[in-house]
């Protein structure tokens, strides 16, 4: 191929260099960058000022995309939604989370690009659920095995904040109605890679199911603890027209609120997925 792949930290992260995302992919360029996905699950891709319609054609690539039921998207491309400081509430984004995992086949990945950035501050942390996982103990693994966890919309998208209006309203109970809590198993076996994953997290995961609910706050606590610890996890500095493409199967990501009252914009394409098992 002709562009380079520069690995970023053991857990997680590569940087690729010398390719044009704006252009259309051939299908070696696409296959190559899908390898790359899957080794290093999240990759950086500097100086790419892609339009939405740029943007969702190479996340469309990979899979049919998500519109989002909450957040508001461009009008000429509602698969691109528009995280905006000045416009929306981004809070839940500050916590670790794994993207829209209140579905029944939650998102394969999400194509993020850097629109307009704060002087300083605003950086996002991807954490690896596969590192996570292959640190813990051959008991706990053996605890964890075959568990299942509830997924709430509600835990990141609550009413008191996202209910501020009656249209507001109104979308919120209707997403709420399609979306009803669902369950995930804790450990999740990537489709391609066969490698194994934490898929626990704080912003959706409410409770372990088959344990007491004593039980399952702990578990919890730990595991969402365990996974952020910094060998599993990269910081990424952003920078103007900098896009990052993530496999939201085996990874969570942070994007830390320091920056305010500056503003911060970032369009996201969300690729569907599968069941997870």
């Amino acid at each position: 191929m002709n562009f380079q792949i520069s690995p970023l930290s053991p857990a997680l992260g590569a940087q690729i260099s010398g390719i044009d995302l704006s252009q259309e992919l051939n299908h070696e360029q696409r296959d190559a960058i899908e390898q790359a996905l899957l080794e290093h699950q999240v990759l950086f891709f500097r100086n790419q000022p892609l339009t939405p319609r740029q943007q969702a054609r190479f996340a469309a690539g990979f899979g049919d995309l998500h519109i989002h039921p909450i957040y508001p998207s461009v009008p000429e491309q509602p698969e691109v939604l528009i995280l905006d400081t000045a416009v929306t509430d981004v809070r839940d984004n500050a916590i670790w989370h794994t993207d829209v995992t209140f579905l029944p086949t939650p998102a394969l990945g999400a194509v993020l690009s850097a629109k307009h950035l704060p002087e300083y501050g605003g950086d996002t942390l991807w954490a690896s659920g596969i590192a996570a996982y292959e640190a813990l103990s051959l008991p706990l693994k053996t605890l964890l095995e075959g568990l299942t966890a509830t997924h709430d919309f509600t835990r990141s998208f609550p009413l008191a904040r996202f209910g501020t209006t009656p249209e507001d309203i109104a979308r919120w109970e209707q997403t709420r109605r399609q979306y009803p809590p669902i369950s995930h198993p804790v450990i999740r076996t990537h489709p391609v890679s066969g490698r194994k994953s934490l898929f626990v997290n704080d912003g959706f995961t409410s409770r372990i199911n088959e344990l007491s609910e004593t039980e399952s706050a702990a578990i919890l606590s730990f595991l969402f603890s365990h996974v952020t610890r910094p060998e599993f996890t990269i910081r990424w500095r952003w920078q103007a027209d900098d896009v990052a493409f993530w496999d939201n199967r085996v990874t969570q990501h942070y994007a830390v609120d320091d920056y305010r009252p500056q503003r911060r914009v970032m369009h996201r394409a969300t690729i569907l997925g599968d069941m997870p098992v």
